[in-house]
C-alpha cells in the first residue's frame, strides 16, 4: 500500500511539473512548438505509465485480499450450547453437486451417477449450470474485467422478458387556498422491458494440463470467462444497438451538447456538466476513451486550473471537474458525428443477468490436437431505463459513411 501512495505523489509531481512546462512555453495563440509539444507528449506519457501501474498495484491487492479471506465460517458455538445445525445445502449450492460438476468437467467418476446428481442443473443444449460458489467467482471476475457492472444497477432474472415500470412524468404540488379543494397531479408510468441474451465462448485447454492434479482449472476458467464475456459484456453495454445483445447506454442516453469541432473547449464540458439534471450530478461519473482523456488534461477553467486531477488517496479515481471518470476502448474516438462523451448516473443503466451460468465439456471437437473444448455461456440483458440520467457530447458534423 505504501508503493501505491508512493507512486501516486510521484504522479502528482509530475502532473504539475507538465503542467507548469504546458504554462511555460505556450505561445500567445495558446500553441506549442513541435519540439515543446514533444517534450509534453513525453511528460504527459510519464504520467499515464505512472497511472496504469498504479491501477495494476490495486488491483493486485485486491486479488491479494480476496485470497486472504477465510474460506470457510468459523465455528462460533462452544460445545454443548446447544446451537441450531447449519441447514443443509440443496440444489446447486449442495457440495454434492459442486463436486458432480468438476467431476464432469475434469471426465472423473461415473458418468450416469454424475448425471444423476447434475440433473437439476441440466440445460437445453446438454450443458450444465454451475455451482452456486462457482456462480459467485464468475460474477466477481466478471465485475474486475468489466468496470461498467459496477457503476450499474445488477439485478437476477429466472426466466426471461421482465417488466419494469418506470416514471416518466411526476406530480406536481399547487398553491391553493384555504379549505380548498387538493389538486390531482398524478405520476406517469412507463414500461421497459428486459430480455435475455445469450453470450458465450469456448474455452480450450490442453489434456495434459487438464489432467494435473496441480492445475488451478476453476481459477483458470473463471479467468478466461471473465476475460472473453467481459469484454463483449462492457462493449454491449456501452454501444450495443439491442439486436440480439442489450442496448448500449450511448444510444439510449439523451443529447446534452454539440461541440462545433474535435477541439472540445472547457465551454463544452461545463454545458455537458450542466445538461445533466442536478439531482443525478451528486452520482454522476464521465466515460470516455483514452484519447479524448488526453485532450482534456490541456483545458482549464475560469480560474485557470487545469480541469483534469489526479487521485491522491488509494481506491479513489482521477476526475475532471471533481467527478471521477472511467475509459473504455469502446467509447468513440474523437471524429465528426461520433458521441464521445458520456456523464450521467449510471446506476439508471440495469443489467439483467439471468440465473444460471452454463459450461459443457466437448470431448472429441479438439481431440487431434490434444486439446478439451467446453462451451461456456450466460444469459444477460442491459437497458438504460432513465435516459435523462445520462448525457452525451457529440462532435458536430456526421460519420464517415465509409469507402
Amino acid at each position: 500500500m505504501n508503493k501505491i501512495l508512493e507512486l501516486r505523489e510521484k504522479r502528482a509531481k509530475a502532473w504539475e511539473a507538465a503542467k507548469n512546462f504546458l504554462d511555460s512555453k505556450r505561445k500567445d495563440d495558446g500553441l506549442l512548438s513541435a519540439e515543446d509539444t514533444a517534450t509534453y507528449d513525453k511528460m504527459e506519457a510519464d504520467v499515464v505509465a505512472l497511472g496504469k501501474e498504479i491501477d495494476r498495484l490495486e488491483r493486485q491487492a485486491a486479488i491479494d485480499a480476496e485470497l486472504a479471506r477465510p474460506t470457510s465460517m468459523p465455528i462460533m458455538n462452544q460445545p454443548g450450547e446447544g446451537g441450531r445445525m447449519p441447514e443443509k445445502k440443496t440444489g446447486r449450492a449442495s457440495d454434492e453437486y459442486r463436486e458432480a460438476f468438476w467431476n464432469v468437467i475434469r471426465d472423473k467418476g461415473n458418468p450416469y451417477e454424475l448425471k444423476n446428481t447434475l440433473t437439476i442443473g441440466t440445460d437445453s443444449e446438454g450443458g450444465y449450470l454451475v455451482p452456486d460458489e462457482f456462480e459467485r467467482k464468475l460474477i466477481d471476475a466478471l465485475q474486475e474485467e468489466n468496470f461498467f457492472r459496477g457503476l450499474a444497477t445488477v439485478i437476477k432474472t429466472s426466466s426471461g422478458d421482465r417488466k419494469i415500470p418506470v416514471v416518466t412524468g411526476h406530480g406536481e404540488a399547487a398553491w391553493m387556498d384555504e379549505n380548498g379543494l387538493y389538486p390531482e397531479s398524478d405520476e406517469t408510468f412507463g414500461i421497459k422491458s428486459i430480455s435475455a441474451y445469450k453470450l458465450g465462448t469456448a474455452i480450450k485447454i490442453s489434456e495434459e494440463l487438464l489432467n494435473d492434479s496441480v492445475f488451478d482449472l476453476e481459477g483458470y476458467i473463471a479467468r478466461e470467462f471473465a476475460r472473453r464475456i467481459g469484454t463483449k459484456e462492457e462493449e454491449a453495454f456501452f454501444i450495443g444497438d439491442g439486436t440480439s445483445k442489450p442496448t448500449g447506454v450511448l444510444v439510449d442516453a439523451e443529447d446534452g451538447v454539440t461541440a462545433s469541432s474535435v477541439n472540445i473547449t472547457f465551454d463544452d464540458i461545463m454545458d455537458l456538466y450542466h445538461s445533466l439534471r442536478s439531482p443525478y450530478r451528486s452520482k454522476a461519473v464521465w466515460i470516455l476513451n483514452d484519447s479524448t482523456v488526453k485532450a482534456l488534461r490541456k483545458l482549464k477553467d475560469g480560474n485557470q486550473n487545469y480541469i483534469w486531477q489526479p487521485s491522491l488517496q488509494v481506491g479513489q479515481p482521477d476526475t475532471i471537474l471533481n467527478r471521477p471518470y472511467y475509459t473504455t476502448t469502446f467509447a468513440p474516438e474523437l471524429k465528426a458525428g461520433n458521441k464521445v462523451i458520456a456523464f450521467g448516473d449510471f446506476s439508471y443503466y440495469w443489467i439483467a443477468d439471468r440465473q444460471g451460468r452454463s459450461f459443457k465439456r466437448l470431448n472429441e471437437l479438439y481431440a487431434a490436437n490434444g486439446q478439451i473444448g467446453f462451451l461456456a455461456s450466460q444469459r444477460v440483458d442491459g437497458k438504460l431505463i432513465l435516459p435523462e440520467a445520462v448525457k452525451t457530447l457529440k462532435i458536430k458534423g456526421s460519420t464517415s459513411s465509409g469507402s
